[in-house]
């Protein structure tokens, strides 16, 4: 109750502008800026890095990732402002500090869950977007215990895309692997810990914010439900950029 009570306008404001950052397609800005084309109707018609790779070039694409994975970490960092700017002297200030840490986590969690889809239902480009892989991975930066989020599921892209060649299978590898990481890294690492202290934290918090991480891998991996298919029919086509 204290958390719908006390903060939820600046949570519904923090996930108004996550939505909104998350929807400039900047794999549709660059390739425009690029070849004046739309990358939608090139290749897979996915607007997002590896389409750009290899439809577009290396330089478009890596702009691409870089923009589309600066979303993810500016819009939990402008939440946890919001969710922190004026509240000395306040109702806010008076929670325990590990209610305060909940309430942050779970509001990191839907802020970037609303950046991703953003990214995929973008509202300046007609709702056509990309499958949110790299946003997601801006996300994981941020997101405690920072940065091992984000290295322990890169770790796992990389074992399948380099046994693989194929950046779909790697993708769909992380998607799965988020929540489990998420999980395993806040009960052993930041939960548990937490009971030794005057401020432990609830099961609670675990639960909910590895829901919020499943609802976006479960998300992603949906999105690239086209690219399963070709999988099993053993026609998704292995990584190769373009050059010219």
């Amino acid at each position: 109750m204290e958390f719908l009570t006390l903060y939820w306008w600046r949570l519904l404001i923090g996930i108004a502008v996550s939505y909104l950052l998350g929807s400039f397609s900047f794999a549709v800005i660059f390739t425009k800026l690029s070849k004046n084309q739309d990358v939608r109707k090139m290749g897979s018609g996915n607007a997002g890095f590896t389409n750009v790779l290899r439809s577009v070039g290396v330089v478009p694409a890596i702009f691409t990732f870089v923009f589309d994975c600066l979303k993810g970490i500016i819009a939990i960092l402008i939440t946890v402002w919001l969710m922190k700017v004026g509240t000395e002297g306040t109702a806010v200030d008076t929670l325990s500090e590990a209610s305060k840490y909940e309430y942050l986590t779970i509001a990191k969690c839907l802020a970037g869950m609303f950046c991703v889809l953003g990214h995929s239902f973008p509202v300046f480009f007609g709702f056509k977007g990309g499958k949110g892989v790299t946003t997601m991975a801006g996300i994981l930066l941020v997101l405690d215990p920072s940065p091992w989020l984000l290295v322990l599921n890169l770790a796992v892209f990389l074992v399948f895309f380099l046994s693989t060649k194929i950046i779909s299978v790697g993708s769909i590898a992380c998607t799965v692997s988020v929540p489990i990481w998420h999980f395993l890294v806040n009960f052993f690492f930041i939960y548990r810990p937490s009971l030794t202290t005057d401020s432990p934290l609830s099961l609670t918090y675990v639960i909910v914010t590895t829901v919020i991480m499943l609802l976006i891998g479960g998300f992603v991996a949906f999105m690239h439900r086209a690219n399963i298919g070709r999988l099993i029919r053993g026609e998704e086509k292995k990584i190769k950029a373009k050059t010219s």
